[in-house]
């Protein structure tokens, strides 16, 4: 039959960047504690498209995909990565996952078991010359009290909830749990699925003790990270959800230019 997509096109304007979006899939991906988690990710997958092509084969990504499944880990990822830009004949190519993580978390008190989500995505691209980038991230939800707030108020302070975004490079594999842990011990309290009683006095009164700004916390973050031979580079943002303000509070550190 004919075929579209490998006629020329005479606009003479390259394309950056084309290929699906969101497609859902089950994968398993690396558990520290388990061995393995089975997951369901949303995956985009994109190639370069020459000037002279029309399109590309959209079908063909969702065939490279089978053929890893359920496999989808960040060692996969240069094969994955070769083989688009073989079958598709590009120049570059990139994928990135985003997935839902179980974690199961006690109580800090009554050690009551509670499942926490984590949402974490794994990027990664291979340029014209076969360089390939990797690129882990995880989003992890704080709890932070103001220290502003603590220090003028009479009786108690504001607190809230936050969300902090942590991408790494790295030379050897990192755990997932690692990532986030580091965050969590740099919050003001950490976020919990079950609390009872005894626990919410428990972290009510450690996160009053151990008051922080948004800057507060994305500078620990950073300085854990300084620290870490195996990171190469990274980026954290830090948001608050602000419990008294019509705005949320922001703070954003990089080790360098962020990857390609």
């Amino acid at each position: 039959m004919k075929d579209i997509q490998n006629e020329p096109d005479y606009r003479n304007i390259a394309i950056n960047k084309v290929g699906i979006k969101d497609l859902r899939y089950p994968v398993t991906v690396l558990d520290r504690n388990r061995g393995q988690q089975h997951t369901v990710a949303s995956i985009n997958m994109y190639v370069d498209l020459p000037h002279e092509y029309k399109g590309t084969h959209m079908s063909r990504f969702v065939e490279m995909l089978h053929l890893f499944r359920p496999n989808i880990a960040l060692k996969k990822f240069s094969e994955i990565l070769t083989q688009m830009k073989e079958h598709l004949n590009a120049a570059s190519a990139h994928i990135e996952v985003t997935f839902p993580y179980f974690i199961e978390k006690k109580a800090p008190v009554t050690q009551s078991p509670g499942l926490m989500d984590y949402t974490c995505r794994l990027n990664g691209s291979i340029d014209c010359n076969g360089r390939v980038d990797l690129v882990s991230e995880v989003i992890v939800p704080i709890s932070s009290v103001c220290p502003c707030s603590r220090e003028i108020s009479t009786d108690g302070a504001h607190n809230q909830r936050g969300m902090v975004h942590l991408k790494t490079r790295f030379k050897k594999f990192i755990w997932i749990e690692d990532m986030i842990e580091l965050v969590e011990r740099s919050a003001s309290c950490e976020v919990y699925s079950v609390l009872k009683r005894a626990d919410e006095k428990f972290i009510t009164e450690k996160g009053y003790n151990n008051p922080k700004f948004v800057e507060d916390i994305v500078r620990d973050i950073a300085m854990d990270l300084n620290a870490d031979k195996n990171i190469t580079w990274f980026s954290v943002a830090v948001e608050n959800y602000e419990s008294i303000h019509n705005h949320n509070a922001y703070a954003f550190i990089s080790s360098g230019e962020m990857p390609g």
